[in-house]
């Protein structure tokens, strides 16, 4: 592929917007330093009532990306307040990426992360097989510190630039993830099992629910089957509900090895094809995954739900169970909605009960809209990985009756648990999201002003408002950019151990409960569950301890997501790389002052069309009509308009696409 010159398209996007934290000079706070690749950052604290401290590259200091620091607030320029790191608390990055490289007698790796200014010293002995100009990971032994620079060991050589192995390691690298686990571990994990098996044979006193007609429902690719339903029709249009759990907290003991390493990781990372389990596959691929004909140990919420989506009764319990079937999303679509007679007759034993299942979550759906909780339906897309481990297609990810029914149980179930730890003062680690700021809800009036909708919502908007904003734009070419703004308008959902309510869901009480497999939050909230059954007075937990949890638990989940876009991103560009100079229709989804992006109809993959490739003009950014406007022509680009566009450039360590107009 020729060389041609690079754009500077990522420096105008992707960079954080936040609120200065006051308007004078206050006490010093701690927090995560979040930086830009130009040099300043933001330092986000614990407090969701408490805004982001900008920092001028001026005085980050030898601050890294991720780590945890102390700032001073002063006034800046302009009078506007500003932070100042005073203190690194804590060092969170422990390896880097990057390309050794031989300094006269000296050995250096100059990092992967464009935020990562220091470059990393390493000695002879240190070096191992690695040669100059190779890509590796070096694990720091020492950080910069005045005039000390940063040390470290080369750990790991990985293959060139570009290379699909090289740069799926260097996500996994850049966002300090961890794949294997280590012998201790794995034994551990071992060991948890035989002690939880034995202790189960002797006196555990579960409630036996092997006669009831479980079944697991799950995406095609699932591995893991966490969580088990079944309903049963009484009296007077009431559907009794179980969603059984699998019992993870009985195989991990506080404080073990595997516990440890579970609460190091917070949550399991997925990535197309591939997955980093927060526990080893012999828990969760094996004896906490609920498979069909096999007796599981598990958590039961069950629920009598009235056909106006109440829960008039609720019980929770430790149980064993044994799924009688393993069902897929599809399944259920074609059983319920497409009506597909040859997928009936092979399931023909749940009919009736996936019938039931569908009036209970219809119960659960008017009352929440009923609530005003907001529907959101960000599509996704799905990568499509062959036998052969390669890209065979990306396509939108489809959400219907199968994924909608699931995800009414298990915020039903979240709710009943939520409430139950309240009620019983025990403690609990909450699923908390707040109302959006009012700066947020100013920026969204203006795009839905922009678009031509006409909704009043700067000062403040019900979930119910909102909702319909949603609605409005559903099958929209605009929905994708409404959404996704709509969503960046909220505040950030995460774990705290105050009720502070889920405004999104229009819950008064909400926590996670349903995934203890790949999240340690819901580990936490098993044992506080299950120690309350068991102990039936108030067992609490401090909230100091709760809290730590429940920070680190929401920086774990940031992570995550930062990893798993950069995944995806990456392997839509890899599955565009071989289609370079091909032409394809597309909607322009996102216009912006450096060009507009454009979704292709064939494929679900967004790439960039760069203004200084429009090249019949001379385009100026108009941004209250969200247009490219031509000075001479006038011809105009906006949100929805259909182009056809060729594959110009793909680059892969950067993630990025680039399109022509055709």
């Amino acid at each position: 592929m020729k060389k041609k010159k690079k754009r500077s398209a990522g420096k105008h996007h992707g960079s954080r917007k936040s609120k200065y934290i006051a308007k004078s000079k206050g006490p010093s706070c701690v927090g995560e330093l979040s930086l830009h690749r130009d040099g300043y950052g933001f330092v986000m604290t614990a407090n969701p009532d408490q805004e982001d401290v900008f920092v001028p590259a001026r005085y980050i200091g030898d601050a890294l990306h991720r780590d945890l620091v102390k700032t001073t607030l002063m006034e800046g320029r302009k009078g506007l307040p500003e932070g100042r790191i005073i203190e690194v608390v804590e060092r969170r990055v422990t390896t880097l990426m990057g390309r050794l490289e031989r300094q006269g007698k000296a050995w250096q790796v100059v990092a992967d992360d464009r935020r990562v200014r220091h470059r990393i010293i390493v000695k002879d002995k240190f070096i191992g097989d690695a040669k100059h100009g190779d890509n590796v990971v070096v694990e720091i032994e020492s950080y910069p510190s005045g005039d000390q620079p940063m040390t470290g060991r080369v750990v790991d050589v990985l293959g060139p630039r570009g290379d699909v192995a090289t740069e799926k390691s260097a996500v996994i690298a850049r966002h300090q993830l961890v794949r294997e686990f280590t012998d201790e571990v794995e034994a551990d994990a071992r060991r948890s099992c035989e002690r939880a098996e034995a202790a189960f044979e002797e006196d555990d006193p579960r409630k036996d629910l092997r006669e009831i007609s479980f079944i697991t429902i799950d995406g095609e690719t699932a591995k893991d089957f966490d969580d088990a339903v079944a309903v049963q029709q009484v009296d007077d249009g009431v559907i009794r509900l179980w969603v059984s759990i699998a019992d993870v907290s009985f195989y991990i003991s506080p404080g073990s090895p595997l516990d440890d390493e579970a609460y190091s990781r917070g949550t399991s990372v997925y990535f197309p094809g591939d997955c980093l389990p927060m526990l080893p596959e012999a828990l969760s691929n094996d004896r906490c995954s609920l498979r069909p004909d096999e007796d599981r140990l598990t958590v039961t919420a069950e629920m009598d739900v009235s056909p106006d989506g109440k829960i008039i009764r609720s019980d929770m319990y430790r149980s064993v169970i044994r799924s009688k079937k393993r069902m897929t999303y599809t399944a259920v679509k074609q059983i319920l909605v497409e009506k597909d007679e040859n997928v009936i007759e092979q399931n023909k034993d749940i009919i009736s009960q996936l019938e039931t299942m569908e009036r209970c979550f219809s119960y659960f759906r008017k009352e929440r809209i009923r609530r005003g909780s907001i529907d959101f339906d960000l599509p996704e897309p799905e990568i499509l990985i062959d036998m052969q481990g390669d890209i065979s297609e990306i396509v939108r990810s489809e959400r219907h009756i199968g994924h909608m029914m699931i995800e009414e149980f298990m915020i039903a179930a979240n709710e009943a648990v939520a409430r139950f730890l309240t009620e019983r003062e025990v403690g609990c680690i909450y699923r908390v999201h707040e109302p959006p700021p009012e700066e947020k809800l100013r920026e969204l009036s203006l795009l839905l002003h922009n678009l031509g909708y006409k909704f009043n919502i700067e000062k403040g908007a019900s979930t119910g408002k909102l909702g319909k904003i949603v609605d409005l734009v559903r099958g929209k070419p605009e929905e994708r950019l409404v959404n996704h703004m709509l969503l960046r308008s909220m505040s950030q959902a995460m774990y705290g151990n105050e009720n502070l309510g889920h405004y999104g869901l229009a819950s008064k009480c909400y926590c996670h409960f349903t995934s203890p497999i790949r999240r340690y939050p819901d580990l936490v909230v098993h044992r506080l569950l299950t120690r309350s059954l068991e102990a039936k007075s108030k067992l609490k937990q401090t909230a100091l301890k709760l809290q730590q949890i429940a920070e680190h638990c929401s920086r774990r989940e940031r992570v995550a997501m930062q990893a798993e876009r950069e995944m995806a991103k990456l392997h839509a560009a890899l599955f565009m790389q071989d289609r370079i100079g091909e032409e394809y229709d597309g909607v322009i989804s996102h216009v912006t002052k450096f060009g507009f992006f454009v979704e292709l109809i064939e494929f679900f993959v967004e790439g960039l069309v760069h203004i200084s490739s429009l090249d019949d003009d001379s385009y100026f950014y108009h941004e209250e009509e969200m247009q490219l406007i031509g000075k001479k022509g006038k011809k105009r680009y906006k949100i929805g308009d259909k182009v056809r566009i060729e594959v110009e450039e793909i680059d892969i360590p950067n993630r990025e696409i680039l399109f022509l107009l055709v």
